[in-house]
């Protein structure tokens, strides 16, 4: 039985930083079982926040030194914790950095080069998993469902809350996900404003009051009325939630309040929509699931036969990591890892470009 020793590695677009994860994966009687032996977590200093953050304003030449910049970033973080707990790697699996996400115009870009990456960890790297599936005609996104699928397939829902929000289900034998909409990515702007990466598992937001224009103009974006596939990025965040924002005349708690109340309504929406009416559960991942005022109102809002599962905080902060590690390994077997029911392409695919160190 071959046993996968992988590197997983994920920046989400909450820019909250980089997230590595040391997984062993494998096959046993046709399931794919995983364990993550160690975690870390690498914060951005401020200048590459900002770097990473206005990368989708750069030039060309610009954004391909950022590019190649930051794939060597990645590897040197990566050969550290490799180096310093002494790990045994076949390979890494980077999913790098959103910086462009324009699936209408099909393209997709994540920051981080695999070459680079590669040269500077000295391991061979497989990244680039959105690619292949934007040239058969999908979104390139979500990517994290073949998970869902593979390693937490007896919960009816997976729920994702990273810098937004994405849900995954299987609807007659398919799997079906897309992005509802918002999460952290609004918080977190919001606590920006006051020098706060984030705010402490929502004190702050418990202690506001809903802004009813402010809950109306979110809840009536165009994006909620798309069918799926569907899928968002920081542009979208950009062009349709930061002017709601800026021209809410508000306190912070009460514009963090009016949010969690927008992003726990898009989200109980969805479910009830997907939901068979029978006692389901709902397993919720990704720094959201830190924030215990979010998962109060989440839950208020549910139905009550929908119970919440949320799991220890090593796999609410690491699940995404884990899942480009086990992409990867999907990849060296020549197995599906990306799903045409999720991403709109025209088939399935086994994506991720592979790099080997020079």
């Amino acid at each position: 039985m071959k046993v996968y020793k992988i590197v997983g590695m994920m920046s989400g677009t909450s820019l909250d930083g980089l997230d590595l994860a040391y997984c062993h994966i494998w096959k046993n009687k046709g399931k794919w079982t995983f364990e993550i032996k160690c975690t870390d977590s690498v914060s951005y200093d401020q200048k590459m926040e900002k770097e990473l953050k206005d990368a989708i304003h750069l030039p060309a030449e610009k954004l391909l030194q950022l590019h190649n910049s930051y794939g060597t970033w990645l590897g040197e973080k990566a050969n550290s914790f490799i180096t310093d707990n002494d790990l045994e790697v076949d390979f890494i699996a980077s999913h790098g950095h959103t910086s462009h996400h324009r699936p209408e115009l099909g393209l997709t870009f994540q920051l981080g080069s695999g070459q680079h990456l590669a040269n500077a960890s000295q391991k061979k790297v497989i990244c680039d998993f959105r690619t292949n599936d934007l040239a058969l005609g999908g979104q390139g996104a979500p990517l994290v469902p073949i998970g869902d699928q593979l390693i937490f397939g007896e919960y009816d829902f997976c729920l994702n809350l990273g810098g937004i929000s994405n849900i995954s289900f299987e609807v007659k034998d398919r799997r079906i996900a897309y992005d509802i909409g918002l999460a952290n990515m609004i918080l977190n702007y919001i606590t920006r404003k006051i020098d706060l990466d984030y705010d402490q598992d929502g004190n702050m937001a418990r202690s506001g009051v809903i802004n009813k224009n402010m809950l109306k103009e979110l809840n009536d974006l165009k994006y909620y009325l798309l069918p799926y596939p569907k899928s968002i990025g920081y542009e979208w965040f950009l062009e349709e939630v930061v002017p709601i924002v800026e021209n809410t005349d508000d306190t912070i708690e009460n514009l963090l309040h009016t949010s969690i109340h927008h992003i726990c309504e898009k989200i109980a929406q969805q479910v009830s929509l997907n939901s068979n009416k029978q006692k389901q559960q709902l397993f919720i991942t990704g720094g959201g699931a830190l924030n215990s005022f979010l998962i109060e109102t989440l839950k208020q809002k549910l139905d009550p036969k929908i119970e919440v599962v949320v799991p220890n905080k090593q796999l609410i902060e690491f699940k995404e990591a884990l899942v480009f590690a086990l992409m990867g390994a999907l990849r060296e077997e020549r197995e599906i890892n990306v799903l045409k029911t999720v991403t709109g392409a025209k088939r399935d695919s086994s994506s991720g470009v592979i790099f080997l160190p020079n």
